[in-house]
């Protein structure tokens, strides 16, 4: 069958297709996807504004469209701290079901850690031992570990790379001063939240999950994206120390030239080399594999799993009444034209 997963980040607004059945890896078909920072959109009382709603809803429902152009079965619609955390986001969430057609679940912070350790388990399977998992996202931080699929502790802190750019480093290159105080916050932020995770032992094998761990892989030497999936990727933490340091003196017009860094994300990546630096030291990780899959996918496994194991109903397709719904013209009370 043909999966959508619909991804409502703090960075970007993706779609993902993917063809799989119970039982078997999800094989990527297409992808769909818009640079959209939500949190760009929010106004002092941190409310989603107007004209960032309507860029949303106009999105959801090009996604739609490609979903079922594209032949999708069934649509997995979710949303993380860009929404989770806003003022207004009940309301956007409202407004994308009425205006849509599409009902987005929002996952909280340790759901998000939960369904990206249960990918990063079923990548490298049980022959890993206990598996500790890092995410750096554009809002939030998500750190899980467990012996199983489902984590003993999973955790999410407010260090996403987007969130902390915005808030610690508005100049470019930044201040000294205002690198020293971002790297305390981290620190600070990080304690009581890694403190959780005493008890639990020495992990067999760290990952690192998200664009961000990926970025600062490929930048410190790991293999480019051509090179394929299956390649193996290591992120060092000798070289990401040696890496932030050169990213603290260098303007975001000169990441954007390193190798595998988009110019979407330049901006954030000191913020998000800053925080990988703090958690694999203070875990004391010298090194954490870089994992391909991460929230989308577990997201897919867990919903193929109910599939097979929980639910005598068939697939639930992408109806003709939702699309209908979502393709409607524009109407008085607002709704986005597609």
């Amino acid at each position: 069958m043909r999966l959508g997963v619909l991804d409502i980040g703090s960075n970007t607004v993706h779609l993902l297709l993917v063809d799989a059945h119970p039982g078997a890896r999800p094989v990527p078909f297409a992808s769909h996807k818009r640079p959209l920072s939500l949190v760009a959109y929010l106004d002092r009382a941190g409310n989603i504004t107007e004209s960032g709603q309507r860029e949303l809803v106009s999105f959801v429902r090009e996604a739609w469209r490609f979903a079922v152009q594209h032949n999708a079965e069934d649509m997995l619609a979710f949303c993380t701290s860009a929404i989770r955390e806003s003022t207004n986001g009940d309301a956007v969430l409202a407004r994308v079901k009425r205006e849509a057609g599409v009902e987005l679940q929002e996952l909280s912070g340790p759901e998000e850690a939960t369904m990206t350790l249960v990918a990063v388990r079923r990548w490298y399977g049980w022959g890993a031992g206990t598996v500790l998992d890092l995410d750096i996202g554009g809002g939030s931080f998500e750190m899980a570990m467990a012996r199983d699929e489902q984590p003993e502790v999973a955790v999410s802190v407010p260090l996403g790379a987007g969130r902390l750019t915005r808030e610690w480093l508005p100049q470019d290159p930044p201040s000294a001063g205002s690198v020293k105080d971002l790297r305390n916050h981290i620190r600070t932020t990080l304690e009581p939240a890694i403190r959780q995770f005493d008890g639990l032992g020495v992990p067999d094998l760290v990952a690192g999950t998200s664009k961000t761990f990926r970025s600062l892989a490929r930048i410190t030497g790991a293999a480019p994206s051509a090179a394929g999936p299956y390649v193996r990727r290591e992120l060092r933490r000798n070289d990401l120390s040696l890496w932030t340091q050169r990213l603290v003196a260098m303007p975001v017009e000169d990441r954007v030239h390193l190798p595998g860094v988009s110019r979407v994300r330049a901006p954030q990546l000191l913020a998000g080399a800053m925080v990988a630096e703090a958690a694999m030291e203070m875990f004391d990780v010298d090194t954490l594999l870089i994992c391909p899959w991460a929230l989308r996918e577990g997201l897919i496994l867990k919903r193929f799993d109910h599939l097979l194991y929980d639910s005598d109903a068939p697939v639930r397709p992408v109806g003709t009444a939702l699309v209908q719904k979502a393709l409607q013209p524009a109407s008085a009370n607002g709704n986005v034209t597609p």
